[in-house]
Order: C-alpha cells, then sequence, then structure tokens
C-alpha cells in the first residue's frame, strides 16, 4: 500500500517538532523515536537532487587535513574506530571454526598487554558487530553468546542483489529467525541507473518489514551507480524507506568506500535529520586497511555530522584487516616500535 504525503507506510504521522535549524552539523536529534521510522517518498525532492563533483572532491581532499590527531589523542580515536568496526569476513572459504577465531578475536580485539599499557583495560573495547553470511548467523550467534556483540548477515543476493525479490526477502526474514539483530540488504542498482524511485522506495521497504527489530544497513553499491547524483538520490530514496544505517559497498566492486562519496551520503543524513528529526547511521565498507583510513572517516564523520556520529550505534566501519593495523599503530604508540603483522592474528 503506498503511503500518502502525510504520514508513513507504519501508520505514523510525521513528527514536526524537533527539526534542528540548518547548520554546518545538526543538533542531537530528540531522544524518541530511536529509530527511522521511514517517511512518504517525495518524487519531487528526489529529482531536485544534483550534486557538484568537483566542489566534492575538494571537501573531501581538505577533510584529512582539518584535523591533526597525535600521540595519545590518536590512540584514544583508534580505540574509538575498533569499537564502531563490523568486523567482517564474507569468504567463500568461511566455515564455523573460523568464525568461531573471528568471535573470539571481537570479543577482544586488542592484546591484553597493550591493553593495561594504555590504561584502558577497564574500558569496554569490543567490535560494533560481526557480520558473516546467512548460513554461518547460527555459527556467529553461538560463538558470540553473552558478549552482547550483535551478529549482522549480509543478505537479499549479496553482493550483485539480482535474485528475485521474493527469495530476497524471505532470506532476511531466515537471518533474523537464525538469531541476526542487524541486516545488510543489496539494493537493485538498475532502480537507481534507470531512475525507478518507487521501485526502489518499495524494495527497500519490503526489506524494512522483513528485517521487524534487527537494524537495516542498505548497502548502495555506490561503485556501480556512475555519478554522485545517484549515490545522493539513492540515499535519500533509502532513508525514506527506512534505513537505519545506509552503506557504501559491499566490497565486492572495483571501486568502494571513498571520501567523496560518503561526504555525498552523510549531508543527505544531515538534510534528512533536519527535515524529519530522524537520524540514521552510516557505514563505509570495502577497502578500508589502515589505521590512517578509519581516522579520515572518524575525521569526516565529526565534521559534517558531530561527535555523535562518532559512536557504533550511529557509525561502522566494514572492514577485515583494518583491525589488524589498528593494533600494531597501538603497539607502537606504546613501544615505539612497528610490529610485524602476524604477532596480531584476526583469526
Amino acid at each position: 500500500m503506498k503511503a500518502t504525503r502525510d504520514q508513513t507506510k507504519y501508520g505514523r504521522p510525521r513528527d514536526p517538532a524537533g527539526s534542528p535549524g540548518r547548520g554546518s552539523r545538526p543538533a542531537d536529534p530528540p531522544a524518541a523515536p530511536a529509530r527511522n521510522p521511514g517517511v512518504p517518498l517525495d518524487l519531487e525532492l528526489i529529482s531536485g537532487i544534483r550534486i557538484n563533483r568537483s566542489a566534492v572532491e575538494r571537501r573531501a581532499a581538505t577533510l584529512p587535513k582539518r584535523r591533526t590527531v597525535k600521540r595519545e589523542w590518536q590512540a584514544a580515536w583508534l580505540l574509538r574506530a575498533i569499537t564502531c568496526i563490523d568486523l567482517t569476513t564474507l569468504s567463500g572459504d568461511d566455515t564455523p571454526g573460523n568464525v568461531a577465531r573471528l568471535a573470539a578475536k571481537a570479543r577482544e580485539p586488542i592484546r591484553r598487554d597493550l591493553l593495561d599499557a594504555l590504561g584502558a583495560a577497564d574500558l569496554p573495547i569490543q567490535v560494533g558487530a560481526v557480520c558473516v553470511y546467512h548460513a554461518l548467523v547460527p555459527a556467529a550467534v553461538r560463538a558470540l553468546a553473552g558478549s552482547g556483540i550483535p551478529v549482522a548477515a549480509v543478505s537479499t543476493g549479496f553482493p550483485a542483489g539480482l535474485s528475485p525479490l521474493e527469495q530476497r526477502v524471505q532470506e532476511v526474514k531466515a537471518s533474523v529467525e537464525a538469531g541476526a539483530r542487524e541486516i545488510d540488504v543489496v539494493i537493485t542498482r538498475g532502480h537507481v541507473l534507470t531512475g525507478a524511485w518507487e521501485r526502489l522506495y518499495d524494495e527497500v521497504w519490503r526489506f524494512r518489514e522483513a528485517c521487524g527489530a534487527a537494524h537495516m544497513k542498505v548497502i548502495l553499491g555506490t561503485g556501480e551507480l556512475a555519478t554522485l547524483t545517484n549515490v545522493a538520490r539513492a540515499s535519500r530514496v533509502a532513508l525514506a524507506a527506512g534505513a537505519d544505517f545506509i552503506k557504501t559497498s559491499t566490497g565486492k566492486e572495483p571501486v568502494n568506500a571513498t571520501l567523496p562519496v560518503g561526504l555525498v551520503m552523510v549531508r543527505q543524513i544531515r538534510d534528512y535529520l533536519e527535515q524529519t528529526g530522524y537520524a540514521v547511521g552510516f557505514k563505509p565498507a570495502g577497502g578500508i586497511r589502515t589505521a590512517k583510513s578509519a581516522l579520515e572517516w572518524l575525521i569526516l564523520m565529526k565534521e559534517e555530522l558531530g561527535e555523535r556520529w562518532m559512536r557504533a550505534d550511529r557509525f561502522r566501519l566494514g572492514a577485515s584487516a583494518l583491525l589488524t593495523d589498528i593494533e600494531r599503530q597501538l603497539e607502537h604508540f606504546v613501544t615505539g616500535r612497528y610490529s610485524a603483522a602476524h604477532r596480531h592474528p584476526m583469526v
């Protein structure tokens, strides 16, 4: 059933109160509702979105230079980055044993001696989630039992998203029933490339309904969307359809997370917050392998959305190799020497 202009598809009216004024960064949204319920699709708004690529690229190029994070502040930012990682394994040779070892790393991502040396032994340093294929959700749930770390499942015909819609919806439901608390869904990129915004909206809405209480991260596959204008429009449709997070990439595209793409997406999050009062998270994924890259993404969030978007409930880093480099950088801070990567095994 189509939503009306003054009512969401869930039957809840838009909240006219609490929308912050326009500025460089939004104020924190009201405490309730905590979750984006979605809003009616506004095709006029979507068609009016235009992105100036050269301006975006200039702004993105300045971001890493706007803040210098050194010494103990860098160590603190890197510890924060760890808590925002979706520790991911999406390989064809994944097994329950691999997932169990990854879950052990998720529980204790940093060696205890390093935490002691950093004075952070009492801090709850764990990753944001463990992300796996649907078939390995039960193994991940068992391995993470009692930790409070959610299991995220990639779904909806990941990574291409081209299987039949009903099959993709059932896949979401199956992952939720298996214990996944977060679902990373893939959109049909063809809907974006052909401007079929209503079809994209309805597709994402179906995924949201299938997720139920599980949070939904909508993967745009930005490396296959051709233009930054398409990225912005797809972001806005996903937000309107009830996304809890919007995510750059599957990690399988030729080009994955880049700062210009991230800038476009977070500004859509900012505009959506200003216009509706609903806060949505952001997840860059694919190609984020170094501590330096993690710091750049944190700087983007602080500059564009504010410190509240530097926490795991509104920011995630989709990565696997990233944690190893962060641990190496923290050991360098403690000892003054870089260690070999094999001293910080993932599994």
